[in-house]
């Protein structure tokens, strides 16, 4: 097998999970995923990202705090501004990502109470027992946040290639100041978003379904 068949096997297995067993994974293991996601590229190598990892209590607590703070139903105050909207293409991703995550926890469609209830579950982390918070400079700005988008995705890899579940989380981002209070980060911090993880309860219903990708011929655009 070819380096790139591996690439691809990791790629195609990881998934965003949405339903977690209770089993802590050890810290070795967590060590090992931001040893490995680490090697990705920033810009003038600042290596910006940093995590702030929970376990035991300190999951609980903050899986608490955000859940009350969500039932609330305060204003969502994100560091970085939530997207203006979606259109085309993407709107249509987006929507069937949501439709099938519905019809595989048996929502329908119509079903506002339940489909709200399904939201706040981001807020419970999906019953993951570990959260990261991703975090990195204010002064860097978006380009700070752009590298650590790189560094998500390395995580998540790093993740599935050792056993472990993830599902990143921007709308833990919503609360940024109570993310920030909670894990005692200064304002010179930008809080991006969340990866909570854990070992995946393959037999829950939310992660009975794959979401599709776009072809390489819709991402290309040829200049000759």
């Amino acid at each position: 097998m070819t380096q790139i068949d591996t690439l691809n096997d990791i790629l195609k297995a990881r998934h965003s999970c949405r339903g977690f067993r209770p089993d802590p994974v050890p810290d070795a293991v967590i060590t090992q995923i931001v040893k490995t996601a680490r090697h990705v590229p920033s810009w003038c190598n600042a290596q910006p990202w940093q995590v702030s990892v929970t376990k035991g209590a300190g999951t609980e607590a903050f899986r608490q705090l955000m859940l009350e703070t969500a039932s609330a139903g305060g204003m969502p105050q994100p560091d970085l501004p939530w997207p203006k909207g979606y259109s085309g293409a993407y709107a249509e991703r987006r929507r069937t990502c949501g439709f099938q995550l519905y019809d595989a926890v048996g929502i329908d469609k119509s079903d506002r109470k339940g489909r709200q209830d399904q939201m706040l579950r981001n807020y419970a982390l999906f019953d993951a027992p570990h959260v990261a918070i991703v975090h990195s400079p204010a002064e860097l700005g978006p380009y700070g946040a752009m590298d650590s988008g790189g560094f998500v995705t390395a995580f998540t890899l790093a993740a599935t290639a050792l056993g472990v579940a993830t599902v990143p989380q921007a709308a833990i981002a919503a609360y940024a100041s109570q993310v920030r209070e909670y894990f005692e980060l200064g304002e010179d911090r930008l809080v991006l978003c969340a990866i909570s993880f854990g070992y995946a309860d393959v037999d829950h219903p939310a992660n009975q379904f794959r979401t599709e990708r776009a072809e390489p011929s819709d991402i290309i655009e040829w200049k000759e």
